[in-house]
């Protein structure tokens, strides 16, 4: 059986439909107002697979409470965030008078390029040079991430770790953790910040799962923290109300040092 031409012109099998191929969403942007009433407003991808498009609740509450605690938690110690998106915590840490800040995300070129833009708009020149932007595999080998601290640092890692809303990827905890051990310092004071909230909340085991690793993987965890929104993130998830109004922070700190 053949085709003359006008079968092919019916038919057009290899033709992709019109607007097969939807544009990506423009980028959108979200405001933070800090304790001391000054306003962040961070740029957002207008898309990503990853969820870095949106301003998460644990991110919010974990940059008011970094400026809470900025004095003793943040002032002249390097900070490393994982899984940042906008990067908000960090941009916090950097204008609170961390001494180093990296801040990391999945390697994709728009969310990093996104995180290079939000250092440039909020942070000023002056402290530019002690923030940067690193695409990063949680589990892969972290030199490259370690290579961003002063060349003096005696012990290596960083003082501070930061990690919001990152437990709800259950596949990649042990991935994340292994980059916990590989970079946290390993120092008495050092600590290493999770806060998160169970927008899935049938799957809130799941999430604190995350912490009975820690512990086996020679960390002592402790909660510091629960705060309920004034709403959900999104309106119409299923699930308890409450649970998905609430954040949750915990503390991982090493284990006999």
């Amino acid at each position: 059986m053949s085709f003359d031409d006008s079968d092919h012109d019916d038919f057009n099998l290899f033709q992709d439909p019109k607007d097969f191929y939807k544009p990506e969403p423009d980028p959108t942007s979200a405001s933070h107002t800090q304790l001391d009433g000054n306003v962040i407003t961070v740029r957002l991808v207008g898309h990503n697979p990853l969820w870095g498009h949106l301003l998460w609740n644990a991110g919010r509450t974990i940059s008011l409470y970094i400026e809470e605690h900025a004095k003793d938690l943040i002032s002249n110690r390097s900070v490393l965030e994982f899984g940042a998106a906008s990067g908000l915590p960090s941009l916090v840490c950097i204008l609170h008078g961390a001494s180093h800040v990296v801040v990391t995300d999945y390697p994709d070129p728009d969310l990093i390029e996104n995180i290079q833009n939000n250092i440039h708009q909020s942070v000023p020149d002056s402290l530019r040079s002690r923030i940067s932007a690193e695409g990063y595999l949680w589990g892969n080998d972290t030199e490259n991430i370690l290579s961003h601290l002063p060349i003096t640092t005696t012990e290596p890692g960083f003082d501070v770790l930061i990690l919001a809303d990152l437990l709800f990827n259950h596949s990649e905890h042990a991935k994340l953790l292994k980059s916990v051990q590989q970079t946290l310092k390993r120092t008495a004071s050092a600590t290493a910040l999770v806060f998160f909230t169970p927008y899935r909340p049938w799957l809130l085991e799941k999430d604190l799962a995350f912490f009975d690793l820690a512990r086996e993987g020679g960390f002592s965890v402790e909660k510091i923290l629960e705060k309920v929104m004034d709403k959900v993130m999104f309106d119409e998830d299923p699930g308890d109300e409450l649970l998905r109004r609430t954040v949750y922070g915990y503390s991982l700190t090493w284990k006999h040092l």
